[in-house]
């Protein structure tokens, strides 16, 4: 996740704010109130506020990956690329981490396009579904087009067994939670 071991979680995150700060100031860890604030806003919203004054090298994988992504956004980018943002973490702290990337994408306006291996988590969190077989697109449209029949053809399994799975490894969050958050590609 690139954090620096020895600097506490909140440092690691300002340093996502490198580039909008001069070399002297990020050398001496002087950031300004709004970047502090940024910075504590997106560790409350992956729930590692706890952990802001924290060595990153005493953190799990899980909470390393979320003060990863909390750097990430500090950094105000038009739009963020998660490749497989929950494939590592356990059903609450993924779910955490899609509520935050649905947060920054409601009322900050990033674009997130991500990819996805959970039709669940694609279904409750994302506008859009890419599904793709053998290197071609072979579905492109809203989360409630994506019918049993293309889940058999993308994955060669029925909707069924596929919910079982999920169900085991995932926490769903109901039909309310369907909103512009991403553009996975499931593959």
């Amino acid at each position: 996740f690139n954090l620096v071991g020895r600097l506490d979680v909140l440092t690691n995150v300002l340093m996502g704010r490198l580039s909008y700060r001069p070399l002297s100031d990020t050398l001496l860890k002087r950031f300004t109130d709004e970047d502090r604030a940024r910075a504590v806003q997106a560790l409350q919203n992956l729930d590692m506020l706890d952990y802001a004054f924290q060595r990153a090298d005493t953190l799990s994988g899980g909470q390393q990956q979320r003060v990863a992504i909390a750097r990430a956004i500090v950094q105000q980018p038009q739009f963020v690329l998660a490749d497989e943002p929950i494939a590592s973490l356990d059903p609450r702290n993924a779910t955490k981490v899609m509520d935050a990337l649905k947060a920054f994408n409601e009322e900050q306006g990033i674009t997130v396009i991500s990819n996805l291996h959970t039709l669940d988590t694609a279904r409750n969190y994302c506008a859009r579904v890419i599904g793709m077989l053998e290197g071609k697109v072979v579905f492109d449209g809203s989360s409630d087009e994506l019918t049993t029949d293309m889940v058999h053809r993308i994955y060669g399994i029925d909707e069924a067994e596929e919910q079982l799975n999920e169900a085991v490894t995932s926490t769903s969050v109901g039909a309310a939670a369907r909103k512009p958050v991403a553009e996975p590609t499931i593959a």
